[in-house]
């Protein structure tokens, strides 16, 4: 809860950038009144009222996108569906089940970076020793970092060559070729574990179907007898622990 309470404060700093005050007040007649006030800050390194109020409203649009594309949900939700999908069962658990338990992961996972931007921005611009600009720019290059420690480099070289802006510096890649890049590579990555998954249960289904036909059960589906075994295998091995294990240890977090 805590990482998710960061998260929150991240989302709504980069945005909200003293944007203004909403406070109540008396009125001449002595009944409350309501008083937005935008007025603020445009001093040299700061963002002015006007764009920090398009920050605001964009981070809160955009806020599922950036977890779906900026952190590892991407490669929790793929593997744990492929883990449903190997099994064979396709109810259990259900896909609000597997989105919870990924973004609560998620969560876990990207702590230690959310920690690290409420540390050396949020907490900075709140003490008003840092403006907004800086803020932002460094909540951004702790991003950039733990996306760019996921991402091949041969995925981040195929988007710089497309976009053709020249050879850069790993701190001088901007989001437009970073975020892509860490995708693929997310993608890349869920669909590995996806196989190595796969293979057990592959090999439950083989023996089950090689079993029923050598006693001339052809009519039987292999389904049927081979759901139970996997579901066994899968108890017997504590699978849900290796599997959250090898996700969570799946991250280069630094």
């Amino acid at each position: 809860m805590k990482a998710l309470l960061k998260f929150s404060i991240f989302l709504a700093f980069v945005g909200w950038l003293q944007a203004g005050d909403l406070y109540s007040q008396t009125t001449g007649s002595g009944a409350p009144g309501l008083r937005i006030d935008v007025t603020g800050s445009n001093d040299e390194g700061d963002f002015g009222v006007a764009i920090q109020l398009v920050i605001a409203m964009t981070i809160l649009t955009l806020g599922p996108s950036i977890i779906m594309m900026m952190t590892c949900f991407t490669r929790m939700v793929i593997v744990l569906g492929f883990v449903r999908n190997a099994i064979g069962v396709n109810a259990a658990p259900s896909s609000q089940i597997i989105i919870g338990l990924s973004l609560f992961l998620t969560f876990f996972v990207m702590g230690p970076v959310w920690d690290k931007i409420y540390d050396d921005a949020v907490t900075p611009y709140m003490a008003n020793t840092m403006k907004s600009g800086d803020a932002l720019m460094v909540a951004t290059a702790h991003m950039k970092n733990f996306m760019l420690n996921q991402t091949r480099q041969e995925d981040a070289q195929f988007f710089l060559e497309i976009s053709k802006q020249g050879a850069m510096t790993r701190d001088e890649l901007p989001l437009s070729i970073v975020v892509p890049s860490f995708v693929l590579s997310e993608l890349r990555t869920a669909f590995q574990m996806g196989f190595l998954i796969f293979i057990p249960f592959i090999i439950v289904d083989f023996i089950v179907a090689s079993s029923l036909m050598s006693m001339g059960m052809m009519m039987m589906p292999p389904v049927v007898i081979s759901m139970p075994f996997k579901l066994l295998l899968f108890v017997l091995v504590d699978g849900w622990y290796l599997v959250i294990q090898s996700l969570v240890n799946s991250f280069n977090i630094s």
